[in-house]
């Protein structure tokens, strides 16, 4: 009996893994859309970029102060003059335009205070997340493009953040909840950038809180804050125990409710999350 022989089928490509998570970088999303050259905005939970063919041309978090206050807390540009610019920017002219034809501002500063605000928005806005971003072409900012930045060097400036953030104190707890102060009888010596921040943890304010009142960006508070959490001179506040609150409510006369917590009211809740889906 004669064998004929077949062709065995060609093998399966294996993907390199390694290679692909390099390829991915801080966001594939984001990767992508630099690929395809871009424009529009990409909306994260932690913040917003805007692309302008495929590159970085401004950044904004709740996290991080705006460059309005980067640029008017310490004097770089009048308050009054930003917000003339901002109400007069439209489709043929950009603010940053009318900032600088206007002689207001230097295009030094501009740019160097532009790029401040854009990377420390970015680190927030290209945090972990819990929700996938989503991105809406032909959207762009009234700002203008200032000085765009490649989507790679953005990425790598926010890694390279996260290790050094990493490296002073690695818990992460004190970068988003409101600070208090340690108690401690022999505090060591801090440097006046951290004792500019120290003066305002009130167990109240967040890093941000600090960076806004300071007018100083996100990213260099949270190294402060980073390296008084390694002192041991702040930490993030604690939540009330339940006997703590039972004993605040004691305290002001406030009633504990009896019995064990009601269950939540579902078909309420499912009111509610339609509602909001429906804005």
């Amino acid at each position: 009996m004669t064998m004929v022989g077949t062709t065995p089928p060609p093998r399966l490509p294996v993907r390199n893994k390694a290679a692909g998570s390099r390829s991915g970088g801080v966001s594939p999303m984001l990767t992508r859309l630099a690929a395809e050259q871009a424009t529009g905005v990409l909306v994260r939970e932690g913040g917003t970029l805007y692309l302008t063919e495929g590159r970085v041309v401004h950044a904004e978090s709740p996290f991080a102060p705006g460059l309005d206050v980067i640029l008017t807390a310490h004097g770089t540009l009048d308050a009054r003059a930003w917000q003339d610019a901002v109400d007069r920017a439209d489709r043929r002219h950009d603010a940053d335009r009318l900032l600088l034809d206007g002689g207001r501002l230097a295009p030094g500063a501009l740019e160097l205070c532009h790029l401040s605000a854009l990377y420390d928005a970015a680190y927030f806005a290209l945090g972990p997340s819990s929700t996938p971003g989503r991105f809406q072409y032909g959207t762009t900012h009234w700002l203008g493009s200032v000085h765009p930045v490649p989507v790679a060097a953005v990425e790598h400036e926010t890694l390279r953040r996260r290790s050094l953030l990493h490296r002073i104190w690695p818990d992460p707890a004190s970068d988003s909840a409101p600070l208090e102060r340690v108690d401690t009888a022999a505090a060591p010596a801090v440097a006046p950038r951290q004792s500019a921040v120290l003066a305002r943890v009130d167990g109240i304010r967040t890093a941000a809180d600090i960076a806004r009142e300071l007018g100083r960006p996100a990213f260099h508070t949270l190294v402060a804050v980073r390296r008084l959490a390694a002192a041991g001179l702040v930490a993030p506040r604690t939540p009330p125990t339940p006997a703590g609150a039972a004993a605040a409510r004691a305290g002001t006369g406030i009633a504990a409710p009896d019995g064990p917590p009601a269950a939540p009211d579902i078909a309420l809740l499912k009111r509610v999350r339609d509602a909001l889906e429906a804005l």
